[in-house]
């Protein structure tokens, strides 16, 4: 058993002697080498090279987070088309009866905005409703009758539809911005203010819907709520009609002592003729009198009342 243990001891003194390299030789001497090496195991040194390899690709583990954070960078570029794509802009234009063009604008992402409508020389305002739409009938001027609206942030839509009805009328218009306002009054038949055949604001004579105009009619144009409202009154009439038509403008404290600016449009058998209206108004000592454009077709008169 002593020869047994020796030789084993000596195999275990060879094994340190070799793992543990010249410096163990050199520092500890043969009695203290064999006091350790019962304690010196085999088992202990393969323990400490197994927890130095796991820790060689360490250095590689920044770039495992570089790689992803590049995606989500990409997809808030792409997730705009969609919303684009789930609110378009459409325009449908319909004919109506009386040469009326019926418009419907559906336009989900602009609820409460302002809208400029442009026709045969006409400009108004309107506002689309809390959904963002809009329903609107406007005189045809044109027998091929393109609708244009604007948008605040300059977005434009277009439309054009055929109204050959227009050819048989005649409509005449005057168009304002603002406090520089106009009035406009027919007299069919040789009638008088307030009489039957008195066509003005207070009594538009405007035919119910699938009615046919027996006579001529007044329609009212454009949103005095909006920022800067544009309107107009266009007054329709059978092409071959000859009533008396004028425009007034009532002095004020919004109109007196300035200079009053618009438009006057004329539509024959479909063609379209734009003038510029301009009356210099009385100053504010002169409130409550009116002042009258006569002949408007095909002079214009001045004349007050």
């Amino acid at each position: 058993m002593d020869m047994k243990r020796r030789i084993a001891l000596a195999s275990a003194l060879l094994a340190v002697g070799l793992g543990a390299g010249h410096f163990v030789q050199s520092r500890a001497k043969p009695a203290q080498q064999a006091a350790l090496a019962p304690e010196v195991k085999p088992q202990s040194v393969v323990p400490l090279a197994a927890t130095i390899e796991p820790a060689l690709p360490e250095p590689v583990k920044p770039a495992l987070p570089a790689a992803p954070a590049l995606e989500p960078a990409a997809k808030p570029e792409t997730a705009l088309a969609p919303v684009a794509d789930a609110c378009p802009v459409e325009l449908e234009l319909m004919q109506q009866d009386n040469a009326m063009v019926g418009i419907t604008l559906l336009a989900p992402c602009r609820p409460g905005q302002r809208l400029v409508i442009k026709h045969g020389g006409l400009a108004i305002t309107a506002q689309t409703s809390t959904t963002g739409s809009l329903f609107l009938d406007i005189p045809a001027m044109e027998t091929q009758a393109r609708i244009d609206i604007s948008f605040p942030d300059g977005e434009k839509i277009a439309s054009t539809i055929p109204m050959p009805e227009v050819a048989q009328m005649q409509r005449f218009a005057v168009q304002w911005l603002d406090r520089d306002a106009f009035q406009l009054h027919a007299f069919e038949n040789g009638a008088d203010y307030g009489k039957p055949g008195h066509v003005s604001a207070a009594a538009p004579q405007r035919p119910a819907p699938g009615e046919i105009a027996q006579g001529g009619f007044l329609t009212l144009l454009g949103d005095a709520t909006t920022d800067l409202p544009m309107l107009a009154e266009v007054y329709t009439f059978p092409k071959d009609g000859t009533p008396e038509v004028l425009i007034e403008s009532a002095v004020t404290a919004d109109t007196c002592g300035r200079e009053l600016l618009g438009e006057t449009i004329g539509s024959v058998g479909g063609k379209v003729s734009v003038n510029e209206l301009t009356l210099v108004m009385p100053e504010c000592d002169a409130a409550g009198d009116i002042l009258v454009l006569k002949n408007l077709v095909p002079e214009m008169k001045l004349a007050a009342r």
